[in-house]
């Protein structure tokens, strides 16, 4: 097919790659601008637009695509028959949906009409779900809600983060992208609307949604850090002071501690959580400082059993 590629970050590359592989002409790859990140804020390409440039093919970065008419007409000469759509961040406009014969396809991070939105891995991994997928969809003008085209599922592992779900999912990803494309060149696939009642939403994560609440349960708060992973994290409050929770574990026994008071035991730091359960904190970082393993923050900042997490 002669396609349009619309993607950004890490999770679309290798669906990029894959459509190239399968014997399809990309004749243009659309990602965001070069954002400066990090202290030193230096402009950096996203991977997408990395790749893209590895092979040749000619990339557009606009700073916006709804009332663009260079871009438009960049499209509407290209002509393609489809237009990939994989993490791109930017809503599609309905002339772009209208343009190719097959439409735009979307590859969606989970399975749909589930988890709907920006970060459908994130809260799949945080809502302790022991399967996932991804789902190819015909893109219309509302939020995930255009018609199915297929699915696959992908299983989740307990102790797996949403980076570790992220690159499964990407993989999986490919292979079905290119499946969904050979299917409706092939005239094999029916596209299915989607069952709306059974939609639930996954919104952009925020600052806040890292904040650990100890009236949960041990394996709510634990589902949510590998979920937040990685950003917003986990974090609570110690001494009136931020401290950051890198890594954590259950503790398979009954506790007696009221919900976010910490107790001690030789090395290991733990904490209370709702329904009688545990936490261990096994890596934390106070505000200001640097990481470290529970046994140093321990000995190094002379933590009493009795004392409460999350008190600003």
């Amino acid at each position: 097919m002669k396609l349009v590629f619309c993607g950004t970050p890490q999770f679309a590359v290798p669906s990029l790659e894959a459509v190239i592989a399968a014997g399809h002409e990309v004749h243009l790859v659309v990602t965001q601008p070069d954002r400066a990140v990090g202290r030193n804020q230096i402009l950096q390409a996203p991977p997408v637009k990395r790749v893209a440039m590895e092979h040749g093919i000619r990339v557009v970065q606009p700073e916006k695509i709804k009332n663009n008419p260079e871009f438009r007409a960049t499209l509407e000469a290209i002509r393609p028959d489809a237009i990939l759509v994989v993490a791109y961040g930017r809503i599609i406009p309905d002339w772009m949906l209208n343009l190719p014969r097959f439409g735009c396809i979307n590859l969606h991070g989970s399975l749909l009409p589930k988890y709907r939105g920006a970060a459908p891995i994130q809260w799949a991994v945080a809502n302790g779900e022991v399967v996932t997928g991804v789902t190819t969809m015909r893109l219309d003008s509302g939020l995930d809600t255009g018609d199915l085209l297929l699915a696959q599922v992908v299983p989740v592992g307990i102790e797996e983060t949403a980076v570790d779900v992220y690159e499964c999912l990407a993989a999986a990803g490919a292979e079905l992208m290119v499946e969904t494309l050979h299917g409706l060149d092939a005239g094999s696939i029916w596209p299915q609307p989607q069952d709306h009642s059974l939609a639930t939403l996954a919104p952009i994560l925020t600052r806040e949604d890292g904040r650990i609440d100890f009236s949960r349960t041990a394996k709510h708060v634990y589902d949510r850090w590998r979920g937040f992973q990685p950003w917003p994290g986990a974090h609570t409050a110690l001494r009136g002071r931020k401290l950051i929770v890198h890594r954590m574990h259950l503790v398979e026994r009954f506790s007696d501690l009221d919900e976010g008071m910490l107790i001690v035991e030789d090395d290991a730091l733990l904490a209370g959580c709702g329904g009688r359960t545990m936490l261990a904190l096994d890596e934390v970082q106070m505000e200001g400082k640097r990481r470290m393993s529970a046994a140093e923050f321990l000995r190094g900042h002379q933590i009493k059993s009795g004392e409460r997490l999350g008190r600003e």
